[in-house]
């Protein structure tokens, strides 16, 4: 789904719409692990739009990294989320802008109305919870892919 190039035409920058929540997942996937900091959090109240730039891994080029043993990649990432209506946090604390946030997941709950809550699940017990009108996401990537700067793959321990 990836509609467009940079300049030169080597890379084609990922770009993904997610408008119902069976479209969901697949963003929660390629998201899973993606780094920000408080100063990376956009939301324009008058507008009712909702931009967080993330710096997110590569997953869907690491089993290829892998086999061709070449360095995992993270890529600079922009998630717009329109239609929200309101936005409260769970375990952040204000005045840390610098403060390194790691995002696990995406999950979303409708409300009888047909709107519903998107929730943004962080480490460290943290959560962002927009109350949106619909589901309307665009994640798109805005720089070329870099070497992940551990070279590895984000590792994941049972609980």
């Amino acid at each position: 789904m990836a509609d467009a190039r940079f300049e030169d035409g080597t890379e084609k920058p990922l770009r993904l719409r997610a408008q119902s929540d069976g479209d969901l997942p697949i963003l929660a996937a390629l998201l899973q692990d993606a780094v920000f900091t408080a100063a990376d959090v956009k939301w324009q109240p008058k507008s009712r739009r909702f931009d967080l730039l993330l710096n997110r891994f590569r997953w869907e080029d690491a089993d290829h990294a892998q086999r061709e043993n070449r360095p995992f990649e993270r890529v600079r990432c922009i998630l717009t989320i329109r239609d929200v209506q309101k936005v409260a946090s769970q375990g952040l604390k204000p005045g840390n802008a610098d403060l390194i946030l790691s995002l696990l997941t995406l999950g979303f709950t409708p409300t009888e109305d047909g709107a519903g809550f998107l929730d943004l699940t962080l480490a460290g017990d943290e959560a962002l919870r927009l109350s949106v009108e619909c589901l309307d996401l665009t994640l798109s990537d805005v720089t070329r892919p870099y070497r992940a700067p551990s070279g590895r793959a984000p590792a994941h321990k049972d609980l």
